[in-house]
């Protein structure tokens, strides 16, 4: 038992001889406590500090982080307008694309207008008008632009 309450309080909460005494006469066993006080007194010295080791609990993600080669994801969002107007956005396609020429297709496919937008974190964006995630995400797989795998479908 008193090994167990030195390893919870590492500090020195026996430093006087009134309560090693006291403890002492609760555990009926003064030579064998004498001999445990002698073994606990590195815990006093103050030149030996005992730092536990720190949990880290992503250690996990930032090893396989720096270890795999990151999937490049394609992401498409939705974005509320003004009432029941949204917007659509693809973002994350490969440049080796010709962004207008997607844009052309998913305009004539789904009768809806769009534009490819430059931002600066970004890069090409394509915004639709209305809702058309799915319809997106299915036309991006049926052309063979990117596996269903690499698609995250944002928004409500």
């Amino acid at each position: 038992m008193i090994l167990l309450i030195s390893k919870l309080f590492p500090f020195n909460f026996l430093s006087t001889q009134h309560e090693k005494t006291s403890w002492t006469r609760f555990s009926g066993s003064s030579l064998w406590l004498s001999g445990l006080f002698d073994q606990l007194s590195f815990m006093s010295d103050p030149d030996v500090v005992q730092i536990p080791s720190a949990f880290d609990p992503f250690a996990d993600a930032n090893a396989e982080d720096s270890g795999a080669v990151a999937k490049d994801y394609v992401h498409i969002r939705i974005q509320q307008r003004n009432g029941r107007k949204s917007l659509t956005t693809v973002q994350g396609l490969k440049k080796e694309f010709s962004y207008n020429k997607i844009l052309k297709d998913l305009k004539k496919e789904f009768c809806c207008n769009g534009t490819v937008v430059q931002d600066p974190e970004l890069g090409q964006v394509i915004q639709l008008q209305g809702d058309q995630r799915k319809n997106v995400s299915t036309f991006l797989v049926q052309a063979g632009i990117v596996k269903k795998e690499n698609i995250k479908i944002h928004g409500f």
